[in-house]
């Protein structure tokens, strides 16, 4: 069964983290290139964002037993395949969890200007898979509380 505890502590993980980088929103891609403190605290706290997401998908899909993700991109497909993201957010997630890489790895070093559209533009999007676990956790433990109260009768 999934630990409603541990995926509720990382959901709030992450609305830390969305609110501590709002902060950002408004910051121009010149200051952003100009300014390498702002760049660590941006690039740091949305890697942190996209790692507790994908905690939240590993926790789900190991008690769930689905299939094991072959990266983190692949961790949001394995929920998208199991009815718990839909299409949209999925494919959003993907290309979030991809853009962590080139954090991480500074593949090609990190794009200024797609890094303040997603300040400006895709935190809400954060927000959406976010309420998309919530509503999840609603479900799941609806249906597991009624198999337990149906197995008791």
């Amino acid at each position: 069964m999934v630990d409603e505890n541990i995926i509720l502590r990382k959901l709030s993980e992450l609305e830390a983290y969305t609110s501590q980088i709002q902060d950002f929103r408004s910051i121009s891609v010149d200051d952003y290139k100009n300014d390498w403190k702002s760049q660590r605290i941006i690039e740091r706290t949305l890697q942190m964002m996209v790692e507790s997401c994908v905690d939240i998908a590993g926790h789900i899909i190991s008690d769930k037993k689905y299939r094991i993700p072959e990266s983190y991109a692949d961790a949001f497909i394995v929920l998208r395949e199991n009815g718990i993201v839909d299409n949209k957010i999925c494919r959003t997630m993907e290309q979030i969890a991809k853009f962590r890489n080139v954090i991480v790895h500074h593949y090609d070093r990190v794009d200024a200007e797609i890094v303040v559209g997603i300040l400006r533009n895709r935190l809400k999007d954060f927000d959406k898979y976010k309420n998309a676990i919530v509503n999840w956790l609603k479900n799941n433990s609806h249906r597991h509380t009624q198999t337990t109260t149906d197995r008791s009768k």
